[in-house]
């Protein structure tokens, strides 16, 4: 009979393996858009992104441009799958338990403060940029887990458990910073109604409701609440998969169930239409003084030397104090490894920057810090992970 650990260990590789494959098609869907914003399709690209799109019933609905859409309503699919897993992790998972969430815990944590300070140092006294700080402080675990999946066999799966956990966290961090920090203001009738149908959300998944009706009805008049409230509407997917009971009355193990249904979807429609609206960015005229502006350099340097010392140095400190110890058989030298694959932001760098700037001068400054910062990163990882595996044998 197949024990709870070694079923845990079954779903965590059959996780990161579908994990792995929807990075690598994320990352070809960021490189179709920066060749199609870089060629005669440009204009086309553009005008795409920017075709507005109505949904109403009776008198009621939204209007939004295509690529808001992508943003605020396919993404909360992508919140709501990070809800679960996020829930899944916390009740069963890596975070369940302090012996085991604690090394994550602080390299996580390490991980958005360094970043954060290092954005803020290069952008002081740009009063206009810093609504960026919390960029670089992102993890994007798919284009993370698709290049540890390029290293095969040289990373072993315990570091890309412990980068998933940390990205976990990561997560959790960027939700918080989301709700606290990007969002301008609320509509009072509006909220009280979301908060009505989350309070309803509750009710049935209290009772553990197994039929995923009542949860898709009552999720899409939350997210619409949410939007209209002044929220980010994509928290609400994350508050929808709070309420997602473990089993069902039947004994259906739903949340598990829903996550796992849900995630093939996310990974390899979801975030690669994201990944195809958002990366898309002029290159052809770009100048060595648009790199090095305050607001892509702090950003890029952000993830590359941010990451790695909050990272690194967090998790050293918590060893040193004896709070938390590294895996069996993971050296520091591949904990340097991941983090600078850490510092891959991509899917959420790219999130929070569309939320903290409306300018499109911003917007493209915000890509060409996190592609550049991502792209450095993660060749640097490689090297620094590929020479460690050799260093083991």
């Amino acid at each position: 009979m197949t024990t709870a650990v070694e079923a845990s260990a079954k779903y965590l590789r059959d996780f990161m393996k579908e994990e792995s494959a929807g990075g690598i098609v994320l990352m070809i869907a960021a490189a179709a858009a920066l060749i199609v914003a870089n060629s005669g399709l440009a204009g086309w690209y553009a005008g795409l992104l920017q075709t507005p799109v109505a949904v109403t019933i009776g008198g009621g609905g939204v209007e939004k441009s295509a690529l808001l859409w992508i943003n605020d309503g396919l993404m909360a699919l992508f919140f709501l799958l990070v809800g679960l897993e996020v829930k899944r992790e916390a009740l069963t998972g890596q975070l369940s338990s302090w012996k085991q969430s604690s090394l994550p815990l602080f390299a996580a944590l390490g991980g958005m403060v360094l970043p954060a300070l290092v954005f803020t140092s290069i952008n002081w006294g740009q009063s206009e940029n810093m609504a960026g700080w919390a960029i670089p402080a992102a993890t994007d675990i798919a284009f993370a887990l698709g290049i540890l999946a390029l290293l095969g066999k040289r990373v072993p799966v315990a570091l890309k458990a412990l980068l998933l956990a940390i990205a976990v966290i990561d997560d959790i961090g960027a939700i918080v910073i989301i709700a606290l920090f990007y969002t301008p203001g609320v509509e009072t009738g509006m909220l009280i109604a979301a908060a009505i149908v989350f309070a309803l959300l509750l009710l049935i998944g209290r009772a553990r409701v197994g039929s995923r009706l009542p949860y898709i009805l009552l999720g899409v008049a939350l997210w619409y609440f949410v939007l209209k409230s002044g929220v980010h509407a994509t928290l609400a997917g994350v508050a929808l998969a709070m309420t997602i009971p473990v089993t069902s009355r039947g004994g259906e193990k739903m949340l598990e169930h829903m996550e796992h249904g849900l995630h093939p979807w996310v990974a390899f429609l979801v975030v690669p239409i994201f990944a195809f609206a958002n990366a898309g960015v002029g290159l052809l005229d770009v100048e060595m003084a648009a790199l090095i502006a305050p607001l892509p350099l702090g950003i890029a340097l952000g993830l590359i030397v941010g990451k790695q010392l909050g990272i690194v140095g967090f998790a050293w400190i918590a060893t040193r104090l004896g709070i938390a110890n590294l895996p069996q058989g993971i050296s520091w030298a591949q904990i340097w490894g991941l983090s600078l694959i850490a510092g891959i932001g991509f899917t959420m760098s790219l999130f929070i920057g569309n939320l903290a700037f409306a300018s499109p001068e911003q917007i493209a400054a915000v890509k060409l810090g996190v592609l550049s910062g991502s792209l450095v990163s993660a060749v640097a990882g490689i090297a620094i992970l590929r020479s460690a595996s050799k260093a083991t044998k």
